[in-house]
């Protein structure tokens, strides 16, 4: 059975969760990324997308994710398209990873950013990475560039983060700076050990 030893790592857009995926990797934790594995089924479905939303949406043999993104964002039917395609291809891949980090009998986190939404994993435990939306709002308009109208639309498509931080298991607080975020993933991970006595 997958997912025994698996916790969700979820947050919303800007929070962090890559950052903090990193620094768990780096603190001796495996980290399953359904972004990547999204991104390489994504890439080796151009025909698909091809088909499906039109040529202009390749580059170099590749998917423009960021002008498909845009376009999907602002029309429901095509998003419904595209999730109904990948959600399934995705879930498969991570269930066999899962399998194999199972077999470890450690705990290891699956990196899925619609963990709460979806509700498609069934996993028990979830950390989730926390940044106040006012800081949430600054940083996804700092780093994509994008309206506050715009960046707003996007953050509301995602379940409010103090709903999620409701949810969660635990909780990794990234509202300050790197040094302070790089101390919440070490007492994570420390709390996990702990519980598994390794």
């Amino acid at each position: 059975m997958a997912y025994e030893y698996a916790i969700a790592l979820t947050g919303s857009i800007a929070t962090g969760k890559s950052t903090v995926a990193s620094l768990l990797a780096l603190n001796g934790m495996r980290v399953i990324d359904a972004d990547t594995i999204s991104h390489k089924i994504l890439d080796n479905s151009l025909e698909w997308v091809v088909a499906t939303f039109g040529e202009e949406y390749i580059s170099h043999g590749r998917v423009e994710r960021a002008k498909l993104g845009a376009y999907i964002f602002s029309h429901a039917e095509a998003k419904e398209k595209l999730e109904a395609y990948l959600h399934p291809k995705i879930k498969s891949e991570i269930e066999a990873q899962s399998e194999k980090q199972d077999s470890f009998k450690f705990p290891y986190l699956i990196d899925i950013p619609l963990f709460f939404e979806n509700g498609n994993y069934p996993i028990k435990d979830s950390v989730v990475v926390y940044t106040p939306t006012d800081i949430q709002l600054e940083r996804f308009m700092k780093r994509n560039g994008y309206s506050r109208e715009e960046s707003l639309k996007r953050i509301a498509s995602q379940l409010p983060i103090d709903e999620k931080r409701e949810k969660a298991t635990w909780v990794i607080d990234n509202s300050k700076n790197l040094k302070h975020l790089q101390n919440e993933v070490e007492l994570f991970v420390e709390k996990i050990k702990k519980i598994y006595n390794k």
